[in-house]
This record gives C-alpha cells, sequence and structure tokens, in this order.
C-alpha cells in the first residue's frame, strides 16, 4: 500500500462531522458593512459565533430559528430529526429593520454578518426548566439566560474577522485537529473535555481511554467560565507540565476548545460530545457531574441521559468513568468498581481542602496531584 493510499485510507476512516459535512462559515467582509445595523453579542454569543464559524457547530450555519429551539427544547432534536441538546440562539432587544445586521463584538468590532431570517420570543422559564433542569436563579446558567434579551433573532452568519484566540499556539479548528488525526494515522481518538487542572483523578482515567485507542484529544474549554473557576492561563500551564511529564508525547494532542460553559450538566455532556465529534473524535469521556455545578444533577445524570438516545444516534461513542481516587490498601488509583476498600484507604481532598493548602503554599499529596501540577497551582495563588 503507496503512502498516498494509506492517507487517504486514514481520512475516509475519521468519524463524519455531526450530520454530514464540516460547515464552514468564514467569509470576506461585505462592502456596505458600514451601513448595517449593528448588533453587540455578549462573551458566549462571541464563542457560539466563532464555532460556528469553524464548524465546531456543524450541521449548524448560523443562530437557531424557531422550530430549531422549539424541539432541541423539548426533546434534544433539531427540526430534522439530529440529535442536539442545547440550544445556540442570539438574543436581541427588538427586531432588527433591514434584511442584514452586522454582528460585534462587546469593543464594537465587527465580526460578523447575520441574513435575518426570523425573530421569535421565547420563554424563558421554560427553557430554564427543559435545559438546565431548574429554574433556581442562583444556577449561573440559568441566572444569565434571565438577565439576556427578551427576543431570538435568528439567520445564517458569514464571519469575516474572528476572535483572536486566547492561547494561539493551542488554537486549532476541527479540520485541524481532523488533520493532525490524520498526519498522525490516529482512528480511534478519545476527547477529554475539562475545565479545571488535571489531577491524578483524571489522568487515571485518560489513561485508561488511551489503552484502547489510538490518540488523546486533551481539549480544555477556554471561553466564559464562572468568576471562581480555576483561570484558563492557569490551567492550561497545568495541562503542559503533566502532558510534558507523564503522558506519551506521539499520543496526545493538547487544543483549546472555545466555547463557553453553560453549566448544563446533562443536555451540556451531549453538546460537548457532539462537538467533539466535529474536532474528529471517535469517544468522548464522561466521568462524574460533567458540566454540572452546585447539587442541581445528580452523581451520574451526565451518562446517563446518553441512554434517551438511540443506539449509534450520536455516532461518537461515550466512555463513562466513575469517581476515581488513590487506594492507600491497594496501593495505586481505582474507582467503586475495581477497589473493595473501605473510604477509610481512600485518598480524597474536597476542593475546599486543596484550596486551603494551595493558600498556604503547601503541596497536596502527591497521590492527589502530582508535583509539578502543584507547584503550578501553587504560583498562581501566590
Amino acid at each position: 500500500m503507496t503512502e498516498e493510499t494509506l492517507q487517504q485510507t486514514v481520512t475516509k476512516s475519521l468519524i463524519e462531522p455531526h450530520g454530514g459535512p464540516l460547515v464552514d462559515r468564514t467569509g470576506e467582509r461585505p462592502d456596505d458593512l458600514e451601513g448595517l445595523e449593528t448588533i453587540m453579542l455578549t462573551s458566549r454569543e462571541v464563542s457560539d459565533l466563532d464555532m460556528l464559524a469553524s464548524g465546531a457547530l456543524s450541521p449548524l450555519e448560523g443562530f437557531m430559528g424557531r422550530e430549531d429551539y422549539e424541539r432541541v427544547v423539548e426533546d434534544m432534536h433539531l427540526a430534522n430529526g439530529l440529535a442536539w441538546a442545547l440550544p445556540v440562539c442570539l438574543a436581541v432587544e427588538a427586531a432588527p429593520e433591514g434584511d442584514r445586521v452586522a454582528l460585534a463584538d462587546g469593543d464594537g468590532r465587527a465580526l460578523a454578518v447575520l441574513e435575518v431570517e426570523e425573530v421569535f420570543d421565547y420563554d424563558k422559564e421554560r427553557e430554564a426548566e427543559n435545559c438546565f433542569r431548574t429554574t433556581d436563579e442562583a444556577h449561573p446558567g440559568v441566572a444569565r439566560l434571565y438577565a439576556q434579551h427578551p427576543l431570538y433573532l435568528a439567520g445564517k452568519v458569514t464571519v469575516f474577522d474572528r476572535p483572536e484566540p486566547p492561547f494561539p499556539e493551542l488554537a486549532r479548528d476541527p479540520a485541524d485537529t481532523r488533520k493532525a488525526f490524520e498526519e498522525r494515522g490516529w482512528r480511534r481518538v478519545v476527547g477529554f473535555q475539562t475545565r479545571n487542572p488535571i489531577h491524578r483523578a483524571h489522568e487515571y482515567l485518560t489513561k485508561g481511554a488511551l489503552e484502547t485507542v489510538d490518540g488523546l484529544l486533551i481539549h480544555p474549554l477556554v471561553g466564559e467560565t464562572k468568576s471562581d473557576d480555576v483561570p484558563a492561563a492557569t490551567r492550561v500551564e497545568c495541562y503542559r507540565v503533566l502532558v510534558e511529564n507523564y503522558y506519551p508525547a506521539d499520543r496526545v494532542i493538547v487544543s483549546a476548545f472555545p466555547a463557553a460553559m453553560r453549566y448544563a450538566g446533562p443536555r451540556e455532556a451531549i453538546w460537548h460530545a457532539i462537538c467533539r465529534k466535529n474536532f474528529g473524535c471517535s469517544h468522548f469521556i464522561v466521568g462524574r457531574d460533567h458540566a454540572g455545578v452546585g447539587d442541581y444533577y445528580g452523581t451520574y445524570d451526565a451518562q446517563l441521559i446518553f441512554d434517551e438516545f438511540e443506539p449509534h444516534e450520536l455516532d461518537i461513542e461515550p466512555m463513562f468513568f466513575e469517581h476515581a481516587f488513590w487506594c492507600n490498601a491497594c496501593g495505586s488509583m481505582a474507582t467503586p468498581k475495581t477497589c473493595p476498600h473501605s473510604g477509610d484507604d481512600h485518598v480524597f481532598l474536597s476542593g475546599t481542602k486543596v484550596r486551603e493548602l494551595l493558600e498556604a503554599g503547601e503541596l497536596p499529596p502527591t497521590e492527589f496531584s502530582r508535583p509539578e501540577v502543584a507547584e503550578v497551582l501553587i504560583d498562581a495563588y501566590r
């Protein structure tokens, strides 16, 4: 088999993007831009716009219309029947006058043009109840939803000026990650979503997943998160030192996921999986309380929701893991599935306890966190 034939075989064997071809909504700046009404986007909407541009939200070509929105909120499918878990909508205060509008970021920098297809009202409490499983304003996703404008504006977008990525060295669009997988000869790739530093438990489950596939995509979310989450710059440095010291370089790629957190728990787990499918992942790790916040979701609700779809409907294969810990009796990392010992033998630290240690300049035990990662966190806390 020639190298060219091998390359074609590998290319064909990567998982297909969700719903068909990878969408590309980039284009040229229009000549009449200055004459268009401008709509200012929130940081989350800017993240969504950038993912629409790159195909990360394939098959979406713009912000959702009413039919898609209603189906997604009601039963996690688009109007054409394709699985989709969360609305991707643009909230506006009033309907625009023209049939095209400019979209700008918070600084007024024009990024895209939207072809106005419809403007519709929506029920915020219904969206909150169905998508977040709560109407509690203390939930950060619900709070954002309640604070946004009362109408949704739908239409295809053409993005001519994409925002600068916060970590250029990690910025890879779906076409880029797919090309990287092909170049490495990867066919089965597992994606790992994280908005936190990777400690020993996460390392354990990612390496367990890596045993069964060709490669691992560590895909940290770098869009907007809660103010008390570990800052993205600190997390990215943690990933760097961990991968350099404890993962095989030819089996792992670290790349930034530009999405903003919605904190929608189970539904966001589905949404994250679909997005990673577009990036070329055939498998997706779903751990304990994926995309959760507070106590709004059950520990494994984000795994159970996958049962609400038909077999192979999502195509990407979820890999479920229970909470991992160090067991002194086993002398290794373990989970409740593999460890017979009591909790007294398990090394478990709450987030509060870890923060207290870091703020005091003390390293957490090596059974909990690699010292290189802990050092990065200590420097950040200082």
